[in-house]
């Protein structure tokens, strides 16, 4: 059944780059996923009531979709979802773990010294964590973020970090070691002074 026309403002949430929802004022209105298959040549889609409702070759092409429908009537109506179906509370579980085990949460995966450890996730309230490492990159199941945070400690860094490049004799740096350290930039805490 399509909603009445309206002139609300349209608006996007980024979810992580692959996943987007569409709200209407604070209603839910849409969302915008990328399709992962093999041989689909428009891999983004508009889904309504998880339902497909569009297909484009890029996220923008499936927002104006949204936003024309939805501002002429068109766009089927949303059927109220639970809120913690929207991913926002799995980002900061992953978050706050990630920041007790003084771990960086950067968009492609989860950092330590600058060395990706790996990505967490949770699907159908299943937790699940991928290490960097895996060579098939799969997904090894876990009770809890705490839990896939926690299998990420143990991954061993091959790679010492920059400031640990700092402290290795010049003679024993490899080519990519070098690369590294050009591209480091010292921080540096500068004291105000009261004028």
């Amino acid at each position: 059944m399509p909603q009445a026309t309206t002139t609300e403002q349209v608006t996007s949430i980024e979810i992580d780059f692959y996943e987007h929802e569409i709200y209407a004022g604070q209603k839910l209105i849409a969302q915008i996923s990328y399709d992962h298959r093999d041989f689909v040549t428009q891999r983004w889609v508009v889904i309504v009531n998880h339902k497909e409702e569009f297909r484009a070759i890029t996220q923008m092409k499936c927002h104006d979709f949204v936003t024309w429908h939805y501002k002429r009537g068109t766009l089927p109506i949303q059927q109220e979802t639970p809120a913690t179906t929207t991913g926002n509370e799995v980002m900061c579980e992953i978050a706050a773990q990630c920041e007790q085990f003084g771990f960086k949460l950067l968009d492609d995966g989860i950092y330590k010294d600058e060395q990706k450890l790996g990505s967490i996730g949770c699907t159908e309230g299943h937790w699940w964590v991928i290490r960097a490492t895996s060579v098939h990159q799969q997904k090894v199941p876990c009770d809890s973020a705490f839990d896939a945070v926690w299998v990420l400690s143990m991954v061993e860094l091959t790679q010492p970090s920059r400031e640990e490049l700092l402290d290795k004799p010049f003679d024993e740096l490899t080519p990519q070691e070098w690369e590294r350290l050009r591209e480091y930039q010292p921080v540096v805490e500068r004291e105000l002074i009261p004028a």
